[in-house]
């Protein structure tokens, strides 16, 4: 069209989830059909922008010291999930099968992307698990090569020297499958049948 209808089409195309065709009909929505629901949208964006970050420790979407999750505190401290991403964590909460905290390393080791363990949420990970009391960690992560990986990197180098039992997601979950397009039966089943990982 134009540049700058060009710009924030390609812009929105980046975003998970919407292809050519979403991203358009987006534009079009704002700029043409609903022009007043673009200023809502950008004070949101930057409220957002402003407001929310990652919990500093677990790694879930906050506003402020720590997520509601951290803060509450009828969670079992002595079991943690960890995920990668906070759609895995909100996937595993609708399911209501996981009681206790969480920890989210957005992201998974993946060399063919350049993205080894430094790039992913482990350091802080490390310093939680150190003197916490943590007694059972869940690999909940995907069925696929580069979660087997990072499971493996966390047991043999995070998890080797600490007696913490570990447990891996698995049954119902298709091999190649991700957690957070699974349903919620789904995952309450792949939880309750976790087996040990190692």
């Amino acid at each position: 069209m134009f540049p700058a209808f060009d710009n924030l089409h390609s812009t929105l195309k980046q975003l998970p989830g919407l292809g050519s065709r979403s991203a358009e009909r987006i534009c079009i929505h704002l700029l043409a059909e609903r022009p007043e629901k673009l200023n809502q949208l950008m004070a949101a964006l930057q409220e957002a922008a402003q407001e929310v970050g990652r919990c500093p420790v677990c790694g879930n979407l906050c506003q402020g010291d720590s997520c509601a999750i951290c803060a509450d505190l009828d969670r079992d401290d002595s079991r943690l999930c960890i995920v990668e991403s906070v759609n895995d964590l909100i996937a595993i909460e609708k399911s209501g099968a996981w009681k206790g905290r969480y920890h989210v390393i957005h992201g998974k080791i993946s060399p063919l992307k350049s993205i080894g363990p430094e790039s992913l949420n482990l350091e802080s990970l490390k310093s939680r698990l150190h003197g916490s009391g943590i007694r059972e960690v869940l690999l909940a992560l995907a069925n696929d090569i580069e979660s087997e990986a990072t499971c493996h990197y966390i047991q043999e180098v995070i998890l080797a020297d600490k007696p913490i039992a570990v447990s891996r997601i698995g049954f119902g979950l298709p091999s190649g499958g991700d957690i957070t397009y699974a349903d919620a039966l789904t995952l309450r089943n792949a939880l309750e049948s976790r087996k040990s990982f190692g």
